[in-house]
C-alpha cells in the first residue's frame, strides 16, 4: 500500500526547521512519506560569500537536514529575493506539488515579516489549487493529479505579522518528543548560524528557534514545545472538515477553541 505524502514548501533553506519540522518528523513516524522543498537557493545568506558559492553550500546543507529529517529534498528554482507570484515560478513549484501529490501540505504564513516567506506561501497554495486542472501546464511537464491536499499555515517567524500583531495558530502540535531531532536538523544550516546572529542580533541561531517553539507551546497552555498551524480553507483543495494533521498526530493536537469560535 502506498504511504500518504505530507510536504513542506517554504521560500529559503531553513526556514522549513525553524517552524515546520517538528510537525513533518511526527508525521513521518505516523507512516507518511515526507518531502521539502525550498523555493529559493539562500544566495543571500551571507555577507562574506559570492551567491554562486553561498548557494551551492546552502544547498548541500539542506540536503543534510533533509536527510536528518527523513525526508525528499527538491531542488529550488529561484535565487533570494526573487520570489515573486509569477507564472514562470508557479509553472516549477506546481510540477513538484504534482509529483509529491500530498495529502498534506505545510506552507509559510501568509502573513509573515519579508515577501519571500510570503510569495512563497501564495506559489505553494496556488500549485496544489492548480494540480487537478488539465490545462494548467507546470514546468517540467507534470499530468494533473487526482486525490485532496489539506493545506496549513505555520505561524510566522517571530509569531507577529508585518504591522507587529500577534498571530494566533488554529490548532497547536506538540513537538515536544522531537525537539531534539528539529534542533540537529536546524544545525545543518550551519551557514545561517552567523549570517543570523549577525543580520537579526540573536544570540543564538537555535537558542531562538527553541525559544519560539517553547512560546507556542506556553500559548497552548498545555505543551512544552509546540508548532502552531492554521488550515487554510478547503474550497478547491479538500472536503469542508478535512483534517488529517490531526487525524495523524492526535493526541499531539490540541484544536484552539477559541480560534474555531472567531470563525462564525
Amino acid at each position: 500500500m502506498t504511504k500518504p505524502a505530507a510536504m513542506a514548501i517554504g521560500a529559503h533553506p531553513d526556514d522549513i526547521e525553524l517552524m515546520m519540522t517538528g510537525t513533518l518528523l511526527l508525521l513521518g513516524q505516523a507512516g507518511y512519506d515526507l518531502h521539502i522543498m525550498n523555493v529559493a537557493n539562500g544566495c543571500c545568506g551571507s555577507a562574506m560569500e559570492g551567491a554562486e558559492a553561498v548557494a551551492a553550500q546552502r544547498l548541500e546543507e539542506a540536503r543534510a537536514a533533509a536527510e536528518a529529517s527523513g525526508a525528499t529534498l527538491h531542488e529550488p528554482i529561484t535565487n533570494d529575493i526573487e520570489i515573486f507570484y509569477e507564472k514562470a515560478l508557479l509553472a516549477k513549484v506546481g510540477a513538484a506539488v504534482r509529483k509529491v501529490n500530498p495529502r498534506i501540505l505545510l506552507v509559510q504564513s501568509p502573513q509573515d515579516y519579508m515577501e519571500d516567506h510570503m510569495n512563497a506561501c501564495r506559489l505553494a497554495v496556488s500549485a496544489a489549487f492548480t494540480r487537478t486542472m488539465v490545462n494548467f501546464r507546470t514546468d517540467p511537464p507534470v499530468a494533473p493529479v487526482d486525490g485532496q491536499v489539506t493545506v496549513y499555515h505555520a505561524l510566522p517567524w517571530g509569531l507577529r505579522d508585518p504591522l507587529r500583531k500577534k498571530i494566533e495558530p488554529g490548532q497547536y502540535v506538540d513537538i515536544s518528543p522531537v525537539i531534539d531531532q528539529k534542533k540537529r536538523a536546524l544545525a545543518c544550516h550551519a551557514s545561517q548560524k552567523e549570517w543570523l546572529d549577525q543580520q537579526q542580533g540573536l544570540d543564538s541561531y537555535i537558542t531562538a528557534m527553541e525559544g519560539m517553539a517553547a512560546e507556542v507551546g506556553r500559548m497552548s497552555g498545555i505543551f512544552e514545545y509546540a508548532e502552531g498551524w492554521r488550515r487554510h480553507h478547503h474550497m478547491g483543495f479538500c472536503a469542508e472538515h478535512d483534517d488529517p494533521l490531526t487525524d495523524a498526530l492526535k493526541p499531539r493536537v490540541l484544536i484552539s477553541q477559541a480560534y474555531e469560535a472567531e470563525l462564525g
